[in-house]
């Protein structure tokens, strides 16, 4: 169902309609890896997914249009099926999980879509969208188990191979398998040597699981920040192409993924959210056999909330050392704090929090405790910070 004819077919209707997303050259983000980063997070509407999206619908006949789409969404593929509906002059109505974040879902809404919330995750949304299908008669545009929309995704594929030669391998987040689906298949089917990797976050690792098992699997529940990857099941056809075309698939955690993208932004001046920052999270924590290798890196989507954001900024601090919490446990008398701000202060390190709770039943009368909240450079240096408050006769109880 899926050819190299048809995703060349996706290049010629998608040409002048989004762009050709930049691979730019990492600055040291996988030690030992020449990592390239393909930047749809740039893309119109902030995500790959419009690629599939206006290629299944510019398929539609006259007849289908009149009936309208319906789709389901975290929110990208949401953006992308609005968008296309818009430009098309097509009803749209999309069902939109309550986990997805607002900016999605007014960035849905403000391009004339009717948005309809459902409670739960993405598979909620789907049922609830099939049910609108069977009702009304719209057709369903699906987010990735779809040849066409497959095939959309698919055109990433032509673009890496055609921007940087000589790839040793291509890193792909997987939600439902849309982007890795047709990816995989047009790397493979121009340059079978390369390697194709999918990453998942361990809290929705439905297609993981599935190609580790070698059958179809779904997961009861899903847990994680990366709302673009929130899916419970996979895809069919898309589980049936990763079989064939994917080397394989790892996970990473949702701390892993908060670093990845802290060091996006810092490094790289790129914003991604949870889901498009996962390949890059798998190169940078060894999830993959990369070292010395060429290697591509898809960061597929960066519409994050920013309420979202500030806090992934300070878990991935936190992960990373960035941020330390400690607790104190002294004696009540004047000029402690000065004491215990100069010795951190000598470290190099910096107090931007203090509380200062008076001891419990388990301590001196005349105790308290202070909870410091330091930014520092890494856990190396957290580590120096706290032997040096110990050696210098402090005690540090967290």
């Amino acid at each position: 169902m899926i050819t190299l004819n048809l995703i060349r077919q996706a290049a010629e209707v998608l040409h002048g309609v989004v762009r050709q997303t930049d691979m730019i050259q990492s600055r040291g983000l996988a030690t030992g890896t020449e990592l390239l980063l393909k930047t749809e997070n740039l893309q119109v509407t902030g995500s790959f997914k419009v690629r599939g999206a206006y290629f299944r619908m510019s398929t539609m006949t006259e007849e289908e249009r009149r009936r309208g789409v319906v789709a389901c969404s975290a929110g990208n593929h949401a953006q992308g099926v609005a968008l296309s509906a818009q430009q098309s002059g097509t009803p749209a109505t999309i069902f939109i999980p309550s986990v997805a974040p607002i900016y999605k879902i007014e960035a849905t809404k403000s391009m004339g879509a009717d948005i309809r919330i459902v409670d739960g995750v993405y598979d909620d949304a789907y049922t609830a969208a099939r049910a609108f299908e069977a009702e009304t008669g719209a057709v369903f545009i699906h987010p990735f188990d779809d040849p066409r929309v497959i095939a959309g995704q698919g055109t990433i594929g032509l673009e890496i191979l055609e921007q940087a030669a000589g790839l040793d391998a291509v890193i792909l987040p997987i939600g439902g398998g849309g982007l890795i689906a047709g990816v995989a298949f047009a790397i493979k089917s121009l340059n079978p040597s390369c390697k194709v990797y999918g990453v998942q976050a361990a809290g929705a690792a439905g297609m993981h699981d599935s190609f580790a098992a070698k059958e179809y699997l779904t997961s009861k529940r899903v847990s994680t920040f990366a709302d673009g990857i929130a899916v419970k099941a996979p895809g069919t056809l898309t589980y049936d192409l990763c079989s064939q075309y994917v080397d394989d698939i790892v996970t990473v955690t949702d701390d892993e993924i908060a670093t990845s993208i802290l060091a996006l932004m810092e490094q790289e001046k790129l914003v991604a959210e949870g889901a498009g920052a996962v390949a890059v999270a798998a190169a940078m924590f060894g999830k993959l056999p990369i070292e010395g290798k060429r290697v591509c890196a898809v960061v597929s989507g960066g519409n994050i909330d920013v309420n979202i954001l500030a806090r992934v900024i300070s878990r991935g601090q936190l992960a990373t050392g960035r941020i330390a919490e400690l607790t104190l446990e002294l004696l009540d008398k004047p000029g402690q704090l000065f004491e215990v701000s100069a010795i951190i202060a000598k470290m190099g390190a910096n107090v931007t929090k203090v509380v200062h709770n008076h001891g419990g039943e388990n301590t001196d009368i005349t105790g308290c405790y202070l909870h410091l909240t330091l930014e520092t450079r890494n856990k190396e240096h957290i580590e120096q910070v706290v032997a040096q408050l110990r050696a210098e006769g402090y005690k540090v109880t967290q």
